[in-house]
C-alpha cells in the first residue's frame, strides 16, 4: 500500500535532484528464456490489456463530446483470446496486468474474466483504471478476487466542475467508489489531469485528500489523446510548474523514494497519511526505465503509448497462429522498441500528429 512506499523519505527537499529523467537503474542483464527484454535491456514483466473502447463519460481531454465512433464488437478481443493472450504473457515473464479500457465495467461479464485470470499461475497482481461510475457496488468482489491497487480517475472534488469535465452527472457515484475503495482496504490511486483553465482550482484540495486518506493522488500531464489532438499549442502544465504550485501551498513537501520503474516523481506532506505523484506524461521523462506495453481493445500491441501499434494479436490468433508463433512475434516487436516516446512519436504514421481517443489505446 502507500505506506510500503514511503518507509524511507528523503532529510530534505533539496538534497534531492528535482525532475532529472531518472537512472537505468532497474536494468538487468537481457535473459529472453525465462523474461521478455527489449532492445535497450529493459525488462518487460507488466502488460496493459484494455478491454473496451467503450465509455460512459465524455471526459474532455479523451474524446470529443459526441463522443468517437466505436468498434463493432466483433473486432474486439474477446474473453477467450484476452485469457489466452494473458496466459501466454506470463508464460513469457509477465507478472503485473492492469485492466483499462474505454471504462472497464461497460463490458459485460466482466467480474467472469477477472475471475478467470486471477487463477493463472504466476500473475502476481491484478490493477484496474476505472472511472468509478458503476464500481462501487462491484468492490466487495474485486477484494475477494484478490485485486491487489485500483486507480480511480477523478479530476476534480468539486461537483460542478465534474460536470463540466466529464459532460456527465455522476460524481456522487464516483465518490460512493472511492469510498468503498477504502473501506475495503484496496490500495487507491487517484489520477487526475491537469487542464489549463479547467482544474486547476483543484490540485492543491486534491492534495489535501491525503491527509487523512492513506491514497496517492496523481497529477498527470496531458497529453494529446483526445480525439481531437492537443488541446493547447503548448503544455502550460508540465510537472516543473505542477511541483512549484505544489510547493506553494505545501512548501515543506517531501520528496519520496520512487519505486523501481515507477512512472511518478512522488512527494508527501508531513504527517499526512497519503502521499502525492506526478506523472510526466506527455514530458516522457520515465522512457529509461519502461517496463510495460499495451495492448488495445482490438488486440493491437503497443510497445509505447505514443507509438502507433506495432502488430495485432487479434489477427494472429483469429488466422490460426500457434502460442510459439505468437510469442517469436512478440520478441521481433520488443526487439525492435523505440527507446522513449518522442523517437516512438516521431516514427508513427510518418510523422501525422496524434489524433487518437484515449479509449481506444488503453487509459
Amino acid at each position: 500500500m502507500v505506506a510500503e512506499l514511503v518507509t524511507e523519505r528523503s532529510r530534505s527537499v533539496t538534497e534531492v535532484p528535482v525532475f532529472e529523467p531518472p537512472n537505468p537503474r532497474t536494468l538487468e542483464p537481457p535473459n529472453p528464456l525465462s523474461m521478455l527484454y527489449d532492445n535497450h535491456g529493459r525488462k518487460i514483466n507488466y502488460v496493459r490489456l484494455a478491454v473496451t473502447d467503450r465509455c460512459n463519460l465524455r471526459c474532455f481531454y479523451c474524446m470529443p463530446e459526441e463522443g468517437i465512433t466505436y468498434v463493432d464488437k466483433h473486432d474486439l478481443l474477446s474473453y477467450e483470446e484476452m485469457t489466452r493472450l494473458v496466459q501466454l504473457l506470463v508464460d513469457m515473464g509477465i507478472d503485473k496486468v492492469r485492466i483499462t479500457g474505454g471504462e472497464p465495467f461497460v463490458r459485460r461479464d466482466m467480474m467472469d474474466f477477472l475471475r478467470h485470470i486471477s487463477q493463472i499461475p504466476g500473475l502476481r497482481q491484478i490493477n484496474i483504471t476505472t472511472n468509478g461510475t458503476t464500481t462501487a457496488p462491484l468492490v466487495p468482489e474485486l477484494k475477494a478476487i484478490g485485486i491487489k491497487s485500483v486507480n480511480l480517475s477523478m479530476d476534480t472534488l468539486d461537483p460542478d466542475r465534474f460536470f463540466e469535465i466529464t459532460r456527465r452527472n455522476v460524481f456522487k457515484e464516483v465518490m460512493n467508489t472511492f469510498h468503498a475503495l477504502l473501506e475495503h482496504g484496496i490500495t487507491t490511486k487517484i489520477n487526475a489531469v491537469v487542464m489549463d483553465g479547467k482544474n486547476i482550482d483543484d490540485l492543491i484540495p486534491m492534495a489535501e485528500l491525503t491527509k487523512n486518506h492513506p491514497v496517492s493522488v496523481r497529477f498527470i500531464e496531458e497529453m494529446p489523446f483526445n480525439g481531437e489532438g492537443s488541446h493547447y499549442p503548448v503544455l502550460n502544465w508540465d510537472h516543473r510548474r505542477i511541483l512549484e504550485h505544489l510547493r506553494g501551498a505545501f512548501p515543506n513537501l517531501e520528496k519520496l523514494p520512487d519505486p523501481p520503474n515507477s512512472t511518478s516523481y512522488n512527494y508527501q506532506i508531513p504527517g499526512f497519511k497519503g502521499d502525492i505523484g506526478i506523472i510526466a506524461a506527455y514530458t516522457r521523462t520515465f522512457c529509461g526505465t519502461c517496463n510495460r506495453i499495451r495492448i488495445t481493445p482490438q488486440g493491437g500491441l503497443k510497445t509505447c503509448l505514443y507509438d502507433s501499434g506495432v502488430f495485432n494479436v487479434r489477427d494472429l490468433m483469429r488466422e490460426g497462429a500457434s502460442n510459439e508463433q505468437i510469442r517469436d512475434t512478440f520478441l521481433v516487436a520488443l526487439g525492435n522498441r523505440a527507446k522513449d516516446g518522442w523517437e516512438a512519436e516521431k516514427n508513427r504514421n510518418f510523422g501525422l500528429p496524434v489524433t487518437e481517443s484515449m479509449s481506444t489505446i488503453g487509459g
